[in-house]
């Protein structure tokens, strides 16, 4: 069985005060077991979500990293220096460091291979464009993505990933994807997978990125090839997220 996996994404959103209200509220809540929670919040929060988040067992991710070690790269963060805050998770790939800030695939394998390199679990995010779903090319870009990354690992290093499916055409755009829309594109990844490995096809945790909320997750989550989710805006709200993750249980 795969342990779901619940992933609030703050983006460039949040502050001391949230990252207290969180600590406070899920260190007296109660979690259904076998249920994994991460909450990915921006550099300058890490270490205070460390310490706030230990008593709820919310484990403390980053948004991106630098493919470096270390050296003369101002603003910059290494997966080391993430180590160092006892991060576990990062994202690699999300959709807007692929349009804002222009990573292609050999971005994003750099990124993977260093996360890696220090310990860290990467989630590997992919998805299609408006465009290209309206062009019936989702399955080409998204396992496109996915090849480049796998194909660049070796086979011991791809069970360390995580991977969340994020249709950009459905964040934002008023447009939302089914759940059968996307179970139909998870079912397409692991298939991918078992041409990598059956026991990886089995054993990788699949996210859904689409717009997650309170009212959408247990529909989703119930889809035989969604694993968890990877939250955006509703996990800023405390209600909100620890509602989604009640609907994982």
């Amino acid at each position: 069985m795969r342990m779901p996996l619940i992933a609030g994404n703050w983006k460039m959103n949040g502050s001391l005060a949230l990252v207290d209200t969180f600590g406070r509220a899920f260190a007296d809540a109660s979690l259904p077991e076998g249920v994994e929670v991460a909450l990915m919040v921006p550099f300058p929060y890490l270490g205070a979500a460390t310490q706030a988040l230990k008593d709820g067992g919310v484990a403390v991710g980053a948004q991106t990293l630098n493919d470096h070690v270390s050296g003369a790269f101002t603003g910059e963060v290494s997966g080391a220096m993430l180590a160092d805050l006892s991060v576990r998770y990062v994202l690699v790939g999300h959709s807007e460091r692929r349009s804002l800030f222009g990573e292609d695939d050999a971005a994003v394998v750099a990124r993977v291979k260093a996360a890696l390199a220090s310990g860290l679990s990467p989630i590997l995010c992919l998805g299609e464009t408006l465009g290209e779903r309206d062009a019936e090319r989702t399955e080409a870009v998204v396992l496109g993505q996915l090849g480049a990354v796998l194909d660049a690992l070796e086979p011991a290093e791809r069970g360390h990933l995580v991977i969340a499916y994020e249709p950009v055409w459905a964040i934002g755009t008023g447009r939302t994807a089914s759940p059968e829309q996307a179970q139909a594109v998870h079912s397409a990844i692991r298939d991918c997978l078992r041409h990598y490995d059956n026991a990886l096809a089995e054993s990788m945790r699949l996210l859904y990125g689409g717009s997650m909320k309170a009212d959408n997750a247990a529909e989703l989550l119930a889809q035989p090839d969604i694993d968890g989710g990877l939250v955006g805006g509703a996990s800023l709200q405390v209600d909100d997220f620890l509602a989604i993750c009640q609907s994982a249980g």
